[in-house]
């Protein structure tokens, strides 16, 4: 492993070194505003007044994008003379060429990424260096590269201007579909990233993500203080399979108590890295998390060295890649606008304001207290995952994983019977069912799942989940039921969408919200009914209480992203300081009042914060569009409703909110029901 790191690691700073190097090379636009005008007027006079509104404002961003590379001034302006299309027949043609040809270039893309990385992805044999150096290559990094050496680029910018996100959220409430797929052609070419630049940060997170997906915990190995053994040989890939382990603990009293306290420590351990590096992902020792001593196999006390920083130096080399790429960005200038402002589309200010407002509610302290009562304790940091809301927490996992591995003894199990079983329950008919299941791929994950796109109708999607050798247990289906999700809006919004540029969603927070809504049904895809009254009450504290934690640790990672644009020259150990002092500092403010111990640093667990950069907001956002979109299901059939929402495809979120349920995005209804569902559930 660490060679295969060093590898990768040079690598990386061979593709810094070389981007560094392009950047000098690569001149600043030399079109002056003289002639920016003089175009403008010129294409005026060849096309009137009527196309005025388009060339007056794509002309500039044009100029700001042609350097001496692409020819003179007098060059630019022949080209835009030669190249603007002002008759509507033609623009739409050209629009549909474009969008045929990229479905190409992305479906290819992306389809030669996914067999790249099927070795690092899918359970196998461990990775080889040549194998991981494959997966870090990125197909599509010279893509922006060769679209403005051939003047595609620049023929797609000055036909089909680019929006501000003020101007899509305002303008977009009156467009049609056809000036929506027009504006989404706009946003494509808005930078000049070198193609080596692109390649080093694929290569980074690349190496970011194999670290991440390798680290797993031993937990037959873990012992407490007394040398006892409180789990069953198992390996648990932090932190979704640590986090996951400890919420299955709520029903087993002072047994469940013990092992959610000493996972607890595990994650405290991983956080300010005094864990030994021989216990990650090494069944050859046992290791004691409270005093942190190691023992050998027979009993033998050994000298273990934590493991050095490398947690926060990922971190910070993804940080430092992100740097490469943004002075080529002038709309987007960092990787915080890039997230909330182009992916998002969200602003950064939005968003904090949106979970600051929350976690401050005084529905918080109501739902705590409530969470009090069913556990009959005072409640510890590790109760932010609290899982007592689902109806399995009244059932013994062991019973869930017996039934699901006799139901899915494979993928092909699931592929056949657990996806068709899935999409019946949920309302689709027959025809509509076979043809989802038809274009997506089950795989075994080496790491935790993930479902991954496709970019092309020809194409599957692709589901991946932890497979046992004795089959699929409960958090694999679990995890497998919420991929499931993804892949259902990923073939929805590629194959039923009107123009192939709007497919998708608005952001990875509308397409988690459509995963959430499967996976709360997950028991009862198996048979399981729930005829509890409170059900709904329940349902609401659930998603109000992820909603509370995952806000936490998202803005713990916004905060930290932010610190270092303010620090770009700081260490890994300065990095780590500051990491676990922003995630004492947010829990203090918005978490402790309610959870006690103060200076806890368990919001800053979340891989996401190492291996996708910015990625964790999402999920708290579709926590929200969730609830919002359970009410619009309410009574209603869901698989009509899905096909109905979805096929809008990726407007701006307010937009689609708009489409979907009638209302923006907001809390407010989560927090009213929430205290709502608190007042009914109260003294029961």
């Amino acid at each position: 492993m660490k060679r295969i790191l060093l590898v990768l690691l040079a690598g990386v700073l061979i593709c810094m070194a070389s981007c560094s190097k392009k950047e000098k090379e690569t001149a600043m636009s030399n079109i002056d505003q003289n002639t920016i005008e003089a175009t403008i007027k010129a294409l005026q006079q060849k096309y009137g007044d009527a196309s005025s509104a388009r060339y007056q404002r794509s002309v500039p961003q044009a100029a700001s994008l042609w350097t001496a590379q692409d020819g003179t001034p007098d060059q630019f302006q022949a080209f835009c003379l030669e190249h603007f299309v002002a008759d509507s027949a033609e623009l739409e043609y050209m629009a549909a060429t474009l969008q045929a040809n990229l479905e190409s270039l992305w479906g290819c893309f992306n389809k030669i990424g996914v067999d790249l990385k099927l070795h690092i992805h899918v359970d196998g044999p461990e990775a080889t260096s040549l194998d991981e150096l494959f997966g870090g290559f990125d197909p599509a990094a010279h893509f922006d590269d060769d679209m403005y050496e051939q003047k595609i680029a620049f023929i797609v910018v000055l036909n089909f201007p680019f929006y501000s996100l003020d101007e899509k959220n305002q303008l977009g409430k009156t467009w049609s579909r056809q000036q929506w797929a027009y504006a989404r052609l706009g946003d494509l070419f808005t930078s000049r990233v070198p193609a080596m630049c692109n390649q080093q940060l694929a290569n980074q997170l690349a190496a970011a993500d194999n670290y991440i997906s390798n680290y797993n915990i031993m937990m037959g190995q873990l012992r407490d203080d007394n040398g006892n053994a409180l789990f069953p040989d198992m390996a648990l890939i932090t932190h979704w399979g640590l986090r996951d382990e400890l919420k299955t603990h709520y029903n087993q009293g002072q047994e469940g108590l013990n092992k959610q306290r000493i996972i607890y420590q595990v994650m405290r351990r991983i956080i300010d890295q005094s864990i030994p590096q021989c216990v990650i992902n090494n069944n050859q020792y046992l290791w004691a998390p409270y005093s942190n001593t190691v023992t050998d196999l027979d009993g033998h006390q050994v000298k273990a060295e934590a493991e050095p920083l490398t947690r926060y130096q990922y971190f910070l080399d993804n940080f430092h890649a992100m740097q490469q790429v943004d002075r080529y960005n002038p709309m987007y200038p960092t990787a915080i606008d890039r997230a909330f402002n182009a992916d998002m589309e969200v602003s950064y200010d939005e968003i904090e304001q949106l979970f600051t407002t929350f976690c401050s509610s005084p529905e918080v302290a109501q739902v705590a207290r409530l969470i009090e009562q069913r556990t009959g304790r005072k409640l510890e940091p590790f109760d932010i995952w609290y899982d007592g809301f689902k109806s399995r927490s009244s059932i013994n996992e062991d019973e869930l994983t017996a039934k699901t591995q006799r139901l899915y003894p494979n993928k092909e199990a699931f592929a056949s019977q657990g996806m068709p079983s899935i999409l019946k329950f949920l309302g689709f008919n027959p025809e509509k069912s076979q043809f989802i299941c038809s274009h997506v791929t089950v795989d075994p994950s080496r790491g935790a799942g993930h479902a991954w796109e496709s970019n092309m109708r020809c194409d599957n999607a692709r589901l991946r989940t932890r497979i046992g050798a004795n089959g699929m247990d409960y958090k694999g289906y679990n995890i497998a039921v919420h991929e499931f999700g993804h892949n259902v809006e990923q073939t929805i919004t590629l194959h039923d969408v009107d123009h192939y540029i709007l497919k998708g969603v608005p952001n990875t927070g509308f397409t988690e919200a459509l995963a959430f809504v499967f996976q709360t049904r997950d028991l009862e895809m198996l048979g399981y009914n729930d005829n509890n009254a409170d059900k709904d009450a329940l349902a609401t504290l659930d998603i109000f209480w992820g909603c509370y934690e995952i806000m936490g640790v998202s803005l713990v990672d916004m905060y930290s992203w932010h610190w270092l644009y303010e620090h770009p020259d700081a260490t890994a150990q300065q990095l780590k300081d500051q990491v676990i002092a922003i995630a004492q500092q947010v829990w203090n403010q918005y978490f402790a009042p309610n959870l006690g111990e103060p200076d806890s640093p368990i919001l800053a667990i979340y891989s996401h914060m190492i291996d996708s950069p910015l990625y964790l907001p999402n999920y708290p956002y579709g926590h929200i569009i969730q609830f919002q979109l359970e009410q619009q299901l309410r009574g209603k059939c869901i698989a009509d409703e899905i096909q109905r929402i979805y096929p809008a495809g990726r407007l701006t979120p307010q937009n689609w909110m708009r489409h979907a349920v009638g209302s923006e995005v907001s809390t407010q209804p989560l927090l009213k029901a929430a205290s709502e569902a608190v007042a009914q559930l109260a003294g029961k």
